[in-house]
This record gives structure tokens, C-alpha cells and sequence, in this order.
């Protein structure tokens, strides 16, 4: 067995499915032919492999005008069989599998750093091995894979894969999207169409540089269909937590609609009273910032600038144990 074999054969060990990174979609859209039909709640694992190119080509050239590669596919569509509109799909991150090196790029005139790196473009190539990710020569952390990139299509076109973030997910960046977690997502059109890409080896929680440590792997999840869970933007379950994504322009919109949904959660599922629901959302309910990637379209004149913000609102789910009237 070669060495590209064997790795080849790890990727995909024990997968029910596996959809490769030549299915990589430029957006999120019902359009586009499934790559893949299964039944929901089976439990059969699928692998959905990333792509980096465009990050090796970064590094090569360090010119944006000399792509040939997509920036940051998506592998898809899956669709799902049953999925309605006003439905929800249960995507469950069962792991992820790493390959050899991930990337750190820095973008001129793009993240929060922009004013500190200059007009030069900055690559790093980062190797991933047993000892951890080498982020660099002194620094080698363990590594912490997550999803960047995840959603449904929406009803009619195309979404972006870059910016912003949709009700249906997309370029979320959110470190809570790691093994573990399921992530729901609210289903827009028949079959639901879902796509994941932009595997991070490792990524501090609102992603100083835009592009954090960037490396191919392959997500493998499994699906379920929740019928008429009406979600107006995803949630995650971790083993610990209930995390509502709250988008809007500005921050301050985000934040209450992502809180609106947490107290929805506790009212209308859990049956809190309103005055309990208000009291522990303001005592134990934390929110942070999500993903650099915007909650709205940005400015056409500035395309990697985000408008709006995406935001996550935690409820412990130790809280939900104890529900009582007030």
C-alpha cells in the first residue's frame, strides 16, 4: 500500500458514504444536482472531504488575481430525503479527520489585524502530525478541528460560501461546530441541500485573522430530520450547552434576536414561565462573538468587509433540569 493509499484509506475508514472534495460548490444551492440522496435518522456516517486549495495557491503566488482555485467550497449538496420547508436538519459531527499541514494567511486589508500585517501577503504553511498543529517553530498546540462552513440552500439562488452568515448557516465560523455537537439547521427548500466545507485544524473564538488554521480533512457526520422545528437561524447542541446564533445589523440586533431564540427555547419547549425564562437568561445566559464573517451583505465596494455580526447566546443545560413556575 502507498503512502497516498494508506492515507486515502484512513480518511475513510468506517464511512457509510463518502462525498470527495470534487463535489466543492462555489454557494449553497437547491440548483445544483445532489451529490448524494440519503434517508435521515439511519444513522450511516458520511464523510464530506474539504478542499484548500486556493490556500496553497496563496502561498505559491501571493496574488489574489492568479487563482484558478474556488475560495473556501463547500462539498455538497446532500440532499435528504422527507425535507420539507419548516423543517430542521440534526447534523451530528461524529469527527474530524485531519490531513498533513494546515494554512495561516493573511489577507491585505482583511480581518482584525489588518492595520498591524500591512499591504504584504502573509503564508504560513503548518504542519499537523502526532505532536499537535506547529503553528510555529515554538509553538506546537493540540489540535481542536472544527466546521467553518456549514448550511442548508435557501429557498430560490445561490448563498455565499465567504459572506455573510444566513439563517440557513453558512460561514459561520464557529469553534462550537466540532466533534461532539449537532448542529441544526433550518431546512428552506425539498431535500434540504446540505454542504460543509472550511475545516479549521485549530481557531481562537472569533477569528482574529479571517482565515485561522485552514486545513483539508474530512467531516464525518450523520443526519436527522426534525419535522416542524421552525428555526429562524441555527442552533448547536454540545454535551453542555444550547448555543443560539444570533445574526444582525448591528451587533445590537444580533445579540437580542439570538437571545429572543434562547428564551423561546426555555418558554415554548421547555415550559418555563416568562419570568423565570427572563431571570436565568440574565444570570447564566452568556453571549459572545461568533465568526469575523458579517450577518448581512457587505458593502459591494469592500467585498471581505462584514456587515452586521454573528453572535452566540449559551444556556448549560444543567439549567433545563429545573423548570418551574413563577
Amino acid at each position: 500500500m502507498t503512502g497516498t493509499t494508506a492515507i486515502t484509506a484512513a480518511l475513510t475508514e468506517g464511512l457509510d458514504h463518502f462525498l470527495d472534495k470534487t463535489h466543492g460548490q462555489p454557494g449553497f444551492s437547491a440548483d445544483v444536482a445532489p451529490a448524494l440522496r440519503i434517508t435521515p435518522g439511519t444513522g450511516e456516517r458520511i464523510g464530506f472531504e474539504t478542499n484548500d486549495e486556493v490556500y496553497a495557491q496563496l502561498h505559491e503566488h501571493k496574488d489574489m488575481a492568479k487563482l484558478t482555485a474556488q475560495l473556501n467550497p463547500v462539498t455538497g449538496p446532500l440532499y435528504v430525503e422527507g425535507a420539507q420547508p419548516g423543517d430542521a436538519l440534526a447534523v451530528t459531527i461524529h469527527e474530524i479527520r485531519l490531513k498533513t499541514h494546515g494554512w495561516s494567511v493573511s489577507l491585505p486589508g482583511v480581518g482584525a489585524l489588518k492595520e498591524r500585517m500591512g499591504a504584504e501577503m502573509f503564508t504560513r504553511r503548518v504542519p499537523i502530525d502526532a505532536d499537535g498543529v506547529h503553528v510555529t517553530d515554538r509553538h506546537t498546540l493540540a489540535p481542536a478541528p472544527m466546521i467553518g462552513c456549514i448550511g442548508t440552500a435557501p429557498a430560490q439562488g445561490s448563498h455565499s460560501t465567504v459572506m455573510p452568515s444566513y439563517a440557513e448557516g453558512g460561514n459561520m465560523d464557529l469553534t462550537d461546530c466540532r466533534p461532539g455537537a449537532t448542529v441544526y439547521l433550518p431546512v428552506m427548500t425539498e431535500g434540504a441541500h446540505l454542504s460543509i466545507g472550511d475545516i479549521h485544524a485549530i481557531m481562537a473564538e472569533g477569528e482574529s485573522s479571517f482565515v485561522a488554521i485552514e486545513a483539508e480533512g474530512v467531516a464525518v457526520v450523520s443526519v436527522d430530520l426534525v419535522k416542524g422545528l421552525r428555526l429562524r437561524a441555527p442552533r448547536v447542541e454540545t454535551e453542555s450547552e444550547w448555543i443560539f446564533v444570533g445574526l444582525g445589523d448591528p451587533v445590537q440586533d444580533s445579540i437580542q434576536r439570538g437571545y429572543e431564540d434562547a428564551f423561546d427555547f426555555l418558554v415554548d419547549i421547555h415550559g418555563f414561565s416568562a419570568g423565570d425564562a427572563y431571570a436565568l437568561l440574565s444570570a447564566a445566559g452568556h453571549s459572545r462573538l461568533g465568526g469575523p464573517t458579517g450577518s448581512t451583505d457587505p458593502d459591494p465596494l469592500h467585498p471581505m468587509a462584514p456587515v452586521g455580526a454573528v453572535t452566540t447566546h449559551r444556556l448549560p443545560k444543567s439549567l433545563l433540569t429545573a423548570a418551574s413556575g413563577a
